[in-house]
Formats: C-alpha cells, structure tokens, sequence
C-alpha cells in the first residue's frame, strides 16, 4: 500500500482451500466481527473497534492492523467493486481514501468442494510473490490465521 498509483502489471494469485463450507468463508470477507478475527498476518492483531465493512457494491470497508510487538499501526481500507454473494467479491486495497481509479483491486472467488470451499484471491497492482517479506507473505499468513479460525484454534 502507498500513496503510489497501483502498477496494473504486477499481480500474484494465492488459491487456498478452507475446511469450512462456503457460506461461512463468505461471512469471514463480509463480516466484520469474522474479519477482525484473520484480516491480518501473524504477530498482527485488527481489533473489532477497528472493523468496519459495507459489503455493497460502492460501499466500503477499514480496518487497522496492529503489530503486536512494537504497536506499529496500518490502517487499510478500500471500496467495493462487485459483490456476488456468495460466490465473488471485487474491491480496491490500500490506504483508506485512496483513488478507486489507482488502487490496486483483489478478487477474491469462492467455489464449493463438497464442504470445503475453494478460495482464489487475486490481487492486481502490487507485485508478490512467495519469499517476498511483503504483500504476498502477509496474506499468505492472514489466510494461515483464517484456516486456524476454522480449525478452532
């Protein structure tokens, strides 16, 4: 996330499959009481006083992340581009207030595996990948943070 335009050339997909029916990860990405709970890597907290989502097409949505170690804080938030319930959101990530026009966007779809759900997130504007120590490891790490949401842990 930067003050920066969104670079449309750099993306990276993550797919990941959940031990939950699909209804249920729908809710963890419209939720916000679910998304305080994972939207945020490891060794990083988003309290619920800080969640607010508005899961329609042009409303919006903020959190703040909060390392956990030194209080380091990143707020985010971004605009809802398309909802699809429960099958596909598409909405800008970035800086709250940032341009919808400039913002990079993530996909996020969802499929049935029986009572699995498959995940794919895609992201286009920022460059990622595996290794990095950035944008891709971090979601890597929210989505590991999710899986353990349904593990119950």
């Amino acid at each position: 996330m930067s003050d920066q335009n969104a670079d449309a050339t750099a993306e990276f997909t993550i797919t990941r499959i959940f031990d939950a029916p699909r209804d249920l990860v729908w809710r963890a990405w419209t939720d916000p009481d679910e998304a305080a709970r994972w939207w945020h890597p490891e060794g990083v907290s988003s309290p619920r006083e800080h969640v607010t989502i508005d899961p329609r097409v042009g409303g919006t949505y903020r959190y703040l992340m909060i390392n956990d170690e030194n209080g380091a804080e990143f707020p985010t938030g971004g605009t809802y581009l398309e909802v699809d319930e429960p099958k596909k959101l598409v909405f800008t990530w970035g800086d709250p207030g940032d341009s919808v026009d400039t913002a990079p966007r993530i996909t996020v779809t969802l499929a049935d595996r029986g009572d699995k759900t498959e995940m794919t997130f895609h992201l286009v504007g920022i460059p990622g990948f595996k290794g990095d120590g950035n944008v891709y490891d971090g979601w890597e790490s929210a989505f590991d943070v999710l899986d353990k949401v349904y593990r119950g842990e």
